[in-house]
């Protein structure tokens, strides 16, 4: 059953609960460190991943805080909208398409994030992307911002595709790590979703279909300095904003690798 003081509790935060900036940055950071993306139970879901993002907030609530397991983004980021309501913040549901490895991006629906007002200025939060991506909430305008030692910028993609009037300008979000170039994650139009509008789309049963034959593993957790991502064999560790890239072939390091994300202190 869903209990705000609860969730509080689990993302190790006792301060006060005004809805403000501060308060948004920290339990954006804590969630992203105590709750790890973990996209395994997908298999056993088909072609339906994106059918439950309305989800049972006390059945995702009882089993990702109390029962400490990972999840994927309309989870964990559903569960963690219903925290922010809850502490008083005005939000909104927004979509992206995560850039491939191929160059490509993926169908507009794709991802799930949350958009928060807070006097007058907009902030995405994301703590359902599996990384490496933002720490703490992104300024929803454009120009360079600098998070945990990565650079990070929404660059205009031009109009919307969903026509004039319907979403506004297109947007993609770049990141630098320390050392690094500039990389593109996801690109979305600057549009208001609702939850219904999963529903049965056909881009994103497609799209399941091609994930269920790739079968690709992705999980991710945010530390105090940085983040783990490993993503098929593919692990990924950023310290203060510089990543470092290895390949796990051993069976032993890999496993180790998991239980190191799904496993976090808080």
């Amino acid at each position: 059953m869903f209990d705000t003081d609860a969730y509080l509790k689990r993302l190790g935060y006792t301060g006060p609960t005004a809805p403000t900036v501060e308060l948004l940055r920290e339990l954006h950071k804590r969630h992203l460190m105590a709750i790890p993306f973990d996209n395994a139970l997908n298999s056993a879901r088909g072609l339906d991943i994106w059918e439950q993002v309305d989800i049972d907030v006390d059945a995702i609530f009882d089993a990702v805080v109390t029962g400490r397991r990972g999840g994927v983004c309309h989870e964990i980021g559903g569960l963690f909208r219903n925290l922010l309501v809850r502490l008083g913040f005005d939000v909104q549901i927004m979509a992206a398409g995560v850039r491939m490895a191929n160059g490509f991006y993926g169908p507009e629906l794709e991802h799930m994030f949350t958009v928060v007002t807070l006097d007058g200025q907009r902030w995405i939060a994301d703590v359902g992307f599996a990384g490496p991506s933002f720490t703490e909430p992104l300024r929803f305008a454009p120009g360079v911002q600098e998070i945990g030692g990565a650079s990070y910028e929404l660059v205009p993609d031009g109009p919307s595709p969903d026509g004039p009037g319907a979403g506004g300008t297109a947007w993609i979000l770049h990141r630098r790590p320390a050392g690094g170039q500039w990389q593109p994650i996801y690109r979305f139009p600057e549009r208001v979703r609702e939850l219904p509008e999963w529903k049965g789309e056909p881009n994103l049963r497609a799209y399941a279909a091609e994930l269920t034959r790739a079968e690709t593993l992705i999980r991710g957790r945010a530390t105090e300095d940085g983040q783990l991502t490993l993503i098929g064999r593919r692990f990924t560790r950023v310290v203060d904003g510089a990543d470092t890239v290895k390949v796990i072939v051993d069976a032993t390091e890999y496993a180790a690798a998991v239980d190191q994300i799904l496993t976090p202190g808080i």
